[in-house]
């Protein structure tokens, strides 16, 4: 294909236009990691802007020596996996027979689907249903009541119904169920829409912030996103000898911005081994054949 004058000049324009994006994106993240690794000395004086002044790991071992840190961080994991195979489970056993015209009824359910999608329920009716199911101040209720997100549920539909549907027939013709054909067939098929919504479920998880303040009460139970909001606005940290000479050392910024990154990091780091199936999953529903 022979590139056009307008064609290189669109090209170059959208390359400067994401470039910026992408360092709107990265230069905080930059400023943040630069002030978590920084002394107390060089924040207060506003010195660090990219690159650390005064390197200094103090900010990470004052958090990593807080005990309530690590029962968040275990909750959060808990609520992280687990969560998100209950997600992919319902998804997908819910898309696949909405994909399917043979089934009946799936007009009908289709039109429930679009519905919550639509008008989502009030704070406190869904108060009311959790503490009904006995939900409240369990980790349950930070995932049950999440099972289906109705977005990821039409796009994995979409997927389901751009397979071959002479595929699903042979096996059918083969003597396969209808389990056997979503699990042996299906499944594989869809492992760049399954890594797509895996990712979307993890990151909603991983951030569940507000259902934790509704629904749990009990410190053993608050996932990490709840422990570190109560770091960023109140400054508490776990009480210890160790803590307490460190804080007279460092800088309360230098700490929220070390709070952020560790808060960061563990979802950053999924990121790199699903990106293949990833981008190939965005262009899910996208081209019709």
């Amino acid at each position: 294909m022979i590139m056009t004058r307008g064609h290189k000049i669109f090209n170059l324009f959208n390359i400067i236009l994401l470039g910026i994006i992408g360092l709107s994106m990265v230069l905080p993240l930059i400023h943040i990691i630069a002030q978590s690794l920084s002394n107390n000395t060089a924040i207060n004086a506003g010195k660090v802007s990219l690159w650390p002044v005064g390197f200094t790991l103090g900010s990470y071992k004052l958090i990593l020596q807080d005990p309530t840190i690590w029962l968040g961080f275990r909750n959060s994991v808990i609520i992280t996996v687990f969560g998100t195979l209950i997600n992919l489970f319902m998804t997908t056993t819910l898309a696949y027979p909405l994909s399917r015209p043979e089934y009946l009824f799936r007009k009908s359910i289709l039109v429930m689907v679009l519905f919550t999608l639509i008008f989502s329920a009030p704070l406190i009716p869904n108060y009311l249903l959790v503490k009904q199911l006995g939900l409240l101040n369990t980790l349950w209720a930070l995932m049950l009541p999440m099972a289906i997100s109705a977005f990821n549920l039409f796009v994995m539909r979409s997927f389901f119904q751009n397979l071959p549907t002479e595929l699903l027939d042979s096996a059918r013709i083969d003597g396969c169920g209808e389990f056997r054909i979503l699990w042996n067939i299906v499944l594989p098929l869809s492992k760049p829409a399954m890594a797509t919504m895996g990712i979307m479920y993890a990151v909603g998880h991983w951030n569940r912030y507000a259902e934790a303040v509704f629904y749990i009460d009990h410190r053993n139970w608050i996932p990490l996103q709840v422990r570190l909001r109560e770091i960023v606005f109140t400054d508490q940290m776990g009480q210890s000898d160790v803590s307490s000479e460190l804080m007279l050392l460092l800088s309360p910024e230098g700490i929220k911005m070390a709070v952020i990154v560790v808060a960061t990091i563990p979802i950053l780091c999924v990121y790199p081994f699903l990106q293949k199936h990833f981008i190939q999953g965005m262009m899910v529903g996208s081209v019709k054949s």
